[in-house]
């Protein structure tokens, strides 16, 4: 039997997602090697330059190979590669020099904060984006705890009610829940940490969603949510920075467990939360 093939390797039908992403991992192919076979391949073939470049394959004031020596190379249409060179250009990689070619540019100093484009192609990418959120979290919460103002204290609470009541109304309290994990960053009196926290929901919205759509479905997980942010609202109420890490802690690992658990239960239907998202789900909806 002929085994279908990503990113060169052969990958098992019907098996987990985590086993197929650890074979491509431990075959170890090198990036420039690796023919193009995915979607979004001009967001994939900008991902593999970029590393290159990162990697020092590809150094400042090098000259890139053409467009038709980048077509075929890594198999893609010359359409592909003028879009994923456009990617790099916009993020300050790459420069055009008329007449000459494009050129790798010395990086500068200030960088803006961005993820690779694929980071939500794999259910396993998302969870690395949940752990990151949960590492800043723990943190944000304790200083939530020894910061927070009593007028803040009751916003937290009623961001709190306010992913309930959208639930209990039919809504899927996505976005209550993200702005309830905001207004803990809000307490801080850090505003940076907002900041951040609002980078990262572009990340973990559609992932949201997708264990939201399971939680709705098991009357245990939504009980159970509702408890641990309660247990997040309460600490930081009681202004016990020690307790309040811990929830949010225990909360976001619970999470990332619902998350996997979800994915397993669908039998993954999809290994992109934004595509699994797209199918129906029941009117009563969820929370992370």
């Amino acid at each position: 039997m002929v085994l279908p093939v990503v990113e060169g390797i052969p990958v098992a039908v019907g098996a987990k997602l985590s086993d197929n992403l650890m074979n491509m991992r431990s075959a170890q192919v090198p990036a420039a090697a690796r023919p193009l076979v995915a979607e979004r391949l001009s967001d994939r073939l900008a991902s593999r330059l970029n590393e290159q470049i990162d990697l020092g394959a590809l150094q400042p004031g090098d000259r890139l190979p053409t467009e038709a020596q980048l077509s075929a190379t890594h198999g893609v249409s010359r359409s592909v590669v003028r879009e994923a060179v456009h990617q790099l250009k916009s993020r300050g990689l790459l420069r055009s020099r008329q007449g000459s070619g494009v050129f790798v540019v010395v990086p500068s100093r200030h960088q803006p904060l961005a993820f690779d484009p694929t980071v939500l192609t794999s259910i396993d990418a998302v969870a690395q984006v949940i752990e990151l959120r949960r590492v800043l979290e723990g943190e944000i919460a304790a200083l939530a705890a020894e910061r927070i103002t009593r007028i803040q204290a009751a916003g937290l609470r009623r961001a709190m009610l306010a992913i309930e009541a959208a639930q209990a109304a039919g809504g899927d309290g996505v976005a209550e829940d993200l702005a309830f994990h905001r207004a803990i960053g809000q307490a801080t009196g850090n505003p940076q940490f907002t900041r951040l926290l609002s980078f990262l929901e572009q990340y973990l919205r559609e992932a949201v969603r997708f264990i939201k759509a399971y939680e709705a479905q098991r009357a245990d997980f939504m009980a159970q949510v509702h408890a641990e942010h309660r247990a997040i609202v309460d600490a930081i109420a009681a202004r016990d920075a020690g307790a309040a890490r811990a929830a949010a802690l225990e909360h976001l690992r619970r999470g990332e467990s619902r998350l996997r658990e979800s994915t397993g239960a669908t039998n993954k239907r999809s290994a992109n939360p934004a595509q699994a998202t797209r199918r129906p789900t029941p009117s009563r909806k969820r929370v992370l």
